[in-house]
């Protein structure tokens, strides 16, 4: 026979097991209800979170980040090779880059001096010079880079950061997208297709309504009380789980319920997240709200600043017009220089305001656009067409090199030639950096696995830091 002080002595390690196993259920009890609870990564991470800052249109980038002296020498001569067979429109001799560059930082990396503010920040970029995709055209582009598909409706890549992850923050949604363009795919770029619907994109305004005006409809309820509106949806959901037990899964209706519950949540937190003027007239000058040509775009990144810091998962934020921005096919320098003085800033303020909160380090911020533009001339002398082949994109924090450049185009910008990284590859590189194998990361529906990646892709090793 145990004593009272032998049986508490040799049970205390199974008092501590219950309490953990206790834990442990509520975990796992929240995994299966939520689908948004926090899951862990495949392998230890180097980011938690992506903000995406999308140029649509496509930035040409041997006017921006990737410098071609022989470009500059050789202007107005034929281009000296084949081009593409397929092109999205004729296009006629080389055509050299209106713009200076020059090297900066300790890394001495190239840049014009579109972005001169982005230069400072050049020793935090990892520049990949050698991007590359398969459609000329801006829809099947878009969707490319979003979807990893250009002719089938697939989850988008936040989508499935948000299917892999999950959310730190159940009172906001795993993905948002702020003003995302309507055109070229709309929400198909930011949607879940046949993954779940609580991984879908929540879009903040779109392109045609200034950032200002970019909220979520009716997220305040003036009318009732939260106690009430909490006996309301309380009832709603008994009666949608009711009729489950009637009629068994069903994946629409459980995501509606779960929808309801997020709504109801994000009451709590999405109006304070969307107040601006909670930050000081030091930050949002930082960001450029100070100045009507670049408070637009400013808003956007201060708000994907205050998401990142909340718990959302992936934050997209898009400069576009109604239709399309970077697309000069003519008046390259006015579009361009446009262009540039209304993102340069706010992305440096970006930047320079992750830095100083601790957030660059596990926060993955990538740049680009569906393609870059053709190094010869389109509409004259003042514009560039479409250009798959070669093009680039940059990354900073979360894990990568910094003052860095990955990749090579050949001696004009027109095709990618060295260590070649295809939309499939910067998908894998992204997930691999968020801690998820990009071969693991699978869905099946209608009889097969899907994944981001499809059956490609590569994670670009040389880049991670």
């Amino acid at each position: 026979m145990w004593n009272r002080r032998q049986l508490l002595k040799s049970s205390a390690v199974g008092f501590g097991y219950l309490a953990l196993a206790s834990m442990l259920n509520d975990e796992a009890n929240a995994a299966t209800t939520d689908p948004l609870a926090p899951k862990q990564p495949h392998f230890a991470p180097r980011a938690k979170r992506v903000i995406f800052l999308f140029m649509k249109g496509g930035p040409s980038a041997v006017d921006t980040f990737d410098y071609k002296p022989r470009l500059q020498a050789d202007d107005g001569k034929p281009c000296p090779f084949d081009k593409p067979r397929v092109q999205f429109a004729p296009t006629g001799n080389l055509l050299k880059s209106p713009w200076k560059f020059a090297k900066h930082g300790d890394s001495g990396l190239w840049c014009s001096e579109l972005f001169p503010n982005v230069a400072r920040h050049i020793d935090d970029l990892c520049i990949l010079s050698s991007c590359h995709g398969t459609n000329a055209a801006h829809g099947g582009a878009l969707l490319k880079l979003h979807t990893g598909s250009d002719n089938f409706t697939r989850p988008s890549m936040g989508a499935w950061v948000a299917y892999g992850l999950g959310t730190e923050n159940r009172s906001l949604p795993a993905f948002v997208t702020i003003c995302p363009t309507l055109a070229h795919g709309g929400m198909k770029n930011w949607g879940s297709a046949f993954l779940p619907a609580e991984f879908e994109g929540t879009p903040i305004g779109n392109a045609s309504v200034p950032a200002d005006q970019a909220k979520v409809k009716y997220i305040a309820n003036t009318r009732t009380t939260r106690e009430q509106q909490r006996l309301e949806l309380d009832l709603l959901s008994e009666i949608n789980r009711d009729h489950l037990t009637q009629t068994g899964p069903h994946a629409a209706m459980e995501a509606r319920i779960n929808s309801f519950e997020l709504a109801f949540r994000m009451q709590s937190q999405m109006p304070e997240v969307e107040d601006l003027a909670q930050e000081s007239a030091a930050t949002q000058k930082l960001y450029g709200l100070d100045d009507p040509v670049t408070t637009n775009f400013g808003r956007q990144c201060l708000m994907a600043r205050r998401f990142a810091e909340r718990g959302v998962r992936f934050i997209q934020v898009t400069h576009s017009d109604a239709f399309v921005q970077w697309d000069q096919h003519g008046d390259l320098f006015k579009g361009h220089t446009k262009n540039s003085k209304e993102v340069d800033l706010p992305i440096a303020g970006l930047l320079t305001d992750l830095k100083s909160r601790g957030l660059l380090d596990d926060t993955l911020v990538l740049w680009g656009g569906e393609f870059g533009r053709t190094p010869v001339s389109q509409g004259g002398r003042d514009g560039r067409d479409h250009n798959p082949e070669g093009f680039t994109m940059w990354m900073a924090g979360g894990g990568v090199k910094r003052g860095f450049k990955y990749g090579a185009t050949d001696d004009f910008g027109y095709y990618a030639v060295e260590n070649k990284l295809h939309i499939h590859d910067v998908h894998a590189t992204m997930l691999h950096l968020l801690g998820l194998d990009h071969l693991r990361l699978t869905f099946r529906n209608a009889g097969r696995d899907f994944r981001l990646t499809d059956i490609h892709g590569d994670v670009a090793t040389g880049i991670l830091a």
